[in-house]
């Protein structure tokens, strides 16, 4: 199953996966709960690479080769 389209337009993110990847966030809180993660496939959609808007300010979200992720400004 692919996962939903996102549009680079809207101003929404796009629907959350019903399984966490992980039990614990990003602060370590292991009471997250399903639909506060996001798979990162549905973010990038193929791509190495995207733009996230925030606060007006541009941020890049990139797909290491290692299977990590970089956020930069």
């Amino acid at each position: 199953m692919q996962p939903p389209a996102f549009n680079s337009r809207d101003t929404h993110a796009p629907a959350a996966c019903s399984q966490p990847t992980s039990g614990a966030n990003a602060a370590g809180d292991h009471s997250t709960a399903s639909d506060d993660v996001l798979h990162s496939e549905v973010l990038l959609r193929g791509q190495k690479t995207i733009a996230i808007r925030h606060n007006g300010e541009i941020y890049r979200l990139q797909a290491t080769r290692l299977g990590k992720l970089i956020l930069t400004k």
